[in-house]
């Protein structure tokens, strides 16, 4: 069985061979079909998944009942919810699958375990999480200083599998635009197309 995912997701340059091996050990191979909740509101997450195939996405549902969708997790992601999973808080995110999934499981106690034995995974967890918090803080910045289109054409460059994959309404509420607009972006894109 190839780890491709698993090595895409822990490549840590201090990992010895052997505690990579340990830490792929403890995944275990799960699938959920196209309109699986991975995770509910008010549940608190008791594990973590690597995706190796598909497509997922966090959403939150607003004052007005209309769902948001927060992140999209594509091939070879971590499929996490953070504050949830490491606080042992009810979470606040649903996180469903918009395609069929294959994902690693990583279940909290067995990281927790792995986290106390292998300095070098307590490492990669610090790398990881300060990335993402890049990342997070990246995208609030661009929600405010990029135009609509930029934000579709960012997103299209970057997860290709979203734009393909996902309704148009998730995409749309993603980007912080209403379908309406999205759809009239992707006429303009189709009619003017853009040479950056």
């Amino acid at each position: 069985m190839t780890h491709t995912s698993l090595e895409i997701c822990y490549d840590f340059p201090f990992f010895l061979k052997e505690e990579l091996e340990e830490i792929f050990q403890a995944h275990k191979k799960v699938n959920f079909r196209k309109g699986d909740l991975i995770l509910k509101e008010g549940k608190t997450a008791n594990e973590y998944y690597i995706l190796e195939k598909g497509l997922a996405r966090s959403f939150v549902t607003d004052f007005n009942g209309n769902e948001v969708t927060t992140h999209f997790f594509t091939d070879n992601e971590i499929v996490i919810e953070v504050s949830s999973l490491f606080q042992r808080i009810p979470t606040q995110e649903n996180i469903i699958c918009i395609t069929d999934c294959e994902c690693w499981q990583l279940s909290f106690d067995e990281f927790q375990e792995l986290f106390h034995k292998i300095p070098n995974l307590r490492e990669w967890g610090r790398a990881w999480m300060s990335q993402q918090l890049f990342a997070y803080k990246q995208r609030s910045v661009e929600m405010f200083t990029l135009s609509a289109t930029r934000r579709y054409l960012n997103l299209l460059e970057q997860k290709p599998q979203v734009v393909r994959c996902a309704p148009l309404k998730q995409i749309a509420s993603y980007l912080g635009i209403t379908d309406t607009s999205l759809s009239r972006i992707r006429k303009e894109l189709v009619s003017h197309p853009r040479k950056d």
